[in-house]
């Protein structure tokens, strides 16, 4: 009998992480509402092996190559049929009853197209964690943070964030989406290969008349980091690179070019900065992302005209119409709850 939904696990040489998380995945999923299905990234290790003779019951799917995490799940959530996608990071450990309340948040109203759970830190569980904290925010130059981490400063879980509300975007480490409108919007845009994908799939999805949106009484515990430390200089790359296909591909004409220039100045700021740090490589991956972007100019146009609406950025819900790196660099800002309200997108 079809379940109307399908938890999604992606993994690549991801043994490790599937002996310590599978277990509480597989415990706490309420089996009368959803499927477990993993994909497989073209492994290279005994993580096949080890899902069919721990967990027979678990389906398989093996994609032909390693193609990243968009490519990934593109691949492999095509043979999937299920009312709702759950993605789920491989390092994530889930609590009881943590997909309930996504579910019934999903079906409570037909303009919610995705959602997330509270994001706790699998090493420090009083701390938020940095992929998603408690729903994903942006600001009017695109740089993405959440409620509970502002860059690098993590809060602690003190029930400050325990309320459901409409955010930006929805993290890839744990998100419920409508399948339907997953397939609709074709999916995650592979050119990311990893980074920001989801929340260029929440903003497409968000310019089409959707809500993303956090639930507060669902909690997972994400280790983090699995594929790239955050001192990678790839991580960098990709941040900076995709931070840029991002605005390019969902800003309306008016504010496109002006946004992308001022990017500019700010990746400029940031190249000094690393440069003067001696973090050269650093500096580095941010020439090579702007490289890359002018290179993917004309695949960045092409996407862009399958957007078939644009909304003013300041008009979106879990919009901050100022400068996230302005407070938190110049002002000190460190805690979500003490940037302006009146700032934020009603």
């Amino acid at each position: 009998m079809l379940k109307d939904v399908a938890v999604v696990i992606l993994n690549w040489n991801g043994l490790n992480h599937l002996k310590e998380f599978l277990p509480s995945v597989v415990k706490h999923t309420n089996e009368k509402i959803a499927d477990i299905i993993i994909i497989d990234n073209a492994s290279t290790d005994s993580s096949v092996l080890y899902i069919n003779e721990t967990y027979p019951f678990i389906r398989v799917i093996i994609n032909r190559s390693n193609g990243g995490f968009a490519k990934g799940y593109n691949d492999g959530l095509q043979l999937i049929d299920a009312k709702y996608f759950l993605l789920l990071n491989s390092d994530v450990e889930v609590t009881p009853e943590w997909l309930e309340p996504l579910y019934l948040k999903m079906e409570s109203s037909p303009e919610i197209a995705a959602c997330q759970p509270k994001i706790l830190d699998y090493k420090n569980k009083q701390l938020f964690e940095h992929a998603g904290a408690a729903g994903g925010y942006i600001d009017k130059f695109g740089f993405p943070f959440c409620r509970g981490r502002l860059f690098n400063y993590l809060e602690k879980d003190n029930a400050q964030y325990n309320n459901d509300t409409e955010i930006f975007w929805a993290t890839g480490a744990c998100m419920m989406v409508k399948a339907s409108l997953f397939k609709k919007q074709k999916g995650f845009d592979e050119t990311f290969f990893a980074h920001m994908e989801e929340i260029d799939l929440c903003w497409r999805l968000k310019n089409a008349g959707n809500q993303i949106v956090f639930v507060h009484n669902a909690t997972v515990y994400h280790l983090g980091g699995g594929t790239l430390s955050s001192i990678s200089p790839n991580k960098t790359y990709l941040n900076f690179r995709n931070n840029l296909y991002l605005l390019y591909k969902n800003l309306p004409d008016h504010y496109l070019h002006r946004t992308i220039f001022a990017r500019m100045v700010l990746d400029g700021l940031a190249f000094f900065h690393f440069t003067f740090g001696g973090k050269f490589n650093h500096a580095w991956a941010i020439l090579r992302a702007h490289t890359s972007f002018y290179k993917h100019l004309k695949h960045l146009r092409n996407s862009r005209d399958l957007n078939k609406q644009f909304h003013q950025l300041k008009l979106l819900k879990g919009v901050y119409n100022s400068s996230i790196v302005g407070d938190f660099y110049l002002k000190k800002v460190k805690v979500f709850n003490e940037l302006n309200t009146e700032k934020f997108s009603q």
